[in-house]
């Protein structure tokens, strides 16, 4: 379905105030989640210059950025471009990282079995 529904990036807030360092998206039931996120980082100059009415006003650059969903690139992409991939993002390879994955499930495993 296509229209005009924008993602909202969210934080979840805990009952002490604190809040998640891993946002989320609340997609409606009628969406999909977007394959590309664009998002702008805005950042001060520490600069001013002069508002409409005199007074300073910070400057700020904005640079666009781009976030893709890693699974849609692991699907579509040969293993060694999506591993080139992962480490242009400064990821291990994906061998590495399930065999990683994999010695921590066994460990958490025995300590359960404990």
């Amino acid at each position: 379905m296509t229209t005009k529904w924008i993602p909202e990036i969210m934080y979840e807030e805990t009952d002490e105030g604190s809040t998640s360092s891993i946002p989320f998206i609340m997609v409606p039931e009628d969406e999909t989640m977007p394959n590309l996120l664009y998002m702008f980082e805005s950042r001060a100059t520490g600069r001013d210059e002069p508002g409409l009415d005199g007074s300073p006003v910070p400057i700020v650059e904005w640079d666009l950025h781009q976030y893709a969903d890693m699974a849609i690139l692991k699907e579509n992409l040969t293993t060694s471009i999506y591993d080139e991939v992962r480490k242009a993002l400064g990821l291990e390879s994906m061998s590495a990282a399930v065999e990683k994955g994999k010695k921590i499930s066994d460990k958490i495993r025995g300590n359960v079995e404990k």
